[in-house]
């Protein structure tokens, strides 16, 4: 005996959430709470367009397929669309390597840090939930030998979370200063052979995920981050909480920044995944460059104890 076709009225409402996700996504219009935590998991919501897709081919509704196949050709090119305008890398340049690293509030160890400076040559490492304790044992390893040059932020007094940031470089800090936010956001200005001075900020963004609160808190600190600038390679390099699928983080790739990851088709790359469990994975972190500065390569490297991948991007600077 032949199985009931289901109902075909039911198929455009089964859709209509990806349609709705794909509208969001695709206007630019994720504000507050819950949209912009939902946002981040775009490339999932992509993936299982051939739910309510295969729903409606069932029970023969023109208009539901219609409705899951246009969202799902809206997520999937929002998805894929993680290539940049890469060009040929300069001769001539200055080479500096960049990573970012977060350290789960102090709880990696400082092994695992040294390794990653010391296995991929680091020139210049962002730090993010650097901890008092955290900072003395990777001083007690030798950190400073690799990286002698340093600007730590410490936690604010009274500070519900007590970490903060840093930058350490093989080259001198001539400049240090911070930018706004809830965390600690150090910026370090290192002078470079031939070149304007670079300029690297250890990015550490609120989390948006738990309340419109925190969501308005996270809005702010992106919209605090400091722009290019004509005297400085400026580098953003950390834990912005966001994906690119954000309207907020690419109003700050807007004002003239480059994604290094999506530059080299590597947007999609995910850098975060609760400890012990296999999903979900989402790139929150992200290394945005001054464009006058090329993007030679971009690793995401596991760090031993981190729920973080680390970024490791290599850039060339302009020659002067």
């Amino acid at each position: 005996m032949a199985s009931k076709r289901p109902d075909r009225r039911w198929a455009p409402a089964m859709a209509l959430p990806w349609a709705v996700w794909a509208l969001v996504r695709g206007t630019g219009t994720d504000r507050g709470f819950p949209l912009v935590p939902a946002l981040a998991f775009t490339p999932h919501a992509a993936l299982t367009t051939v739910v309510p897709l295969a729903a409606a081919i069932r029970s023969g509704s023109r208009t539901g397929a219609l409705l899951a196949s246009g969202a799902g050709a809206v997520l999937g090119a929002a998805v894929l669309a993680s290539r940049g305008r890469t060009g040929p890398v300069p001769a001539g340049g200055t080479k500096v390597r960049i990573a970012t690293v977060s350290l789960r509030l102090g709880l990696v160890p400082a092994g695992s840090v040294l390794e990653l400076v010391r296995r991929h040559a680091v020139d210049v490492l962002a730090v993010q939930e650097l901890t008092p304790d955290a900072e003395r044992r990777l001083t007690d390893a030798g950190l400073h030998r690799e990286l002698p040059h340093s600007h730590v932020v410490p936690a604010r007094p009274g500070s519900v979370v007590s970490a903060s940031g840093a930058v350490w470089s093989r080259w001198p800090v001539t400049a240090r200063g911070a930018a706004p936010g809830g965390f600690e956001q150090p910026t370090a200005r290192l002078p470079t052979v031939g070149s304007p001075d670079l300029e690297v900020t250890a990015v550490h963004t609120r989390p948006p995920a738990t309340s419109p609160a925190a969501v308005r808190g996270w809005t702010a600190d992106l919209a605090a981050l400091p722009s290019p600038a004509p005297d400085a390679l400026r580098v953003l390099a950390g834990d912005f909480n966001a994906t690119l699928h954000h309207a907020a983080l690419r109003a700050v790739l807007a004002r003239g920044y480059v994604d290094a990851a999506r530059e080299l088709g590597r947007g999609w790359a995910w850098t975060w995944r609760p400890l012990r469990l296999r999903f979900p994975r989402l790139t929150l972190d992200h290394v945005l460059v001054d464009p006058r500065a090329a993007v030679a390569g971009c690793a995401h490297v596991p760090v031993a104890g981190s729920d973080h991948r680390a970024l490791v991007v290599d850039l060339v600077l302009p020659a002067h």
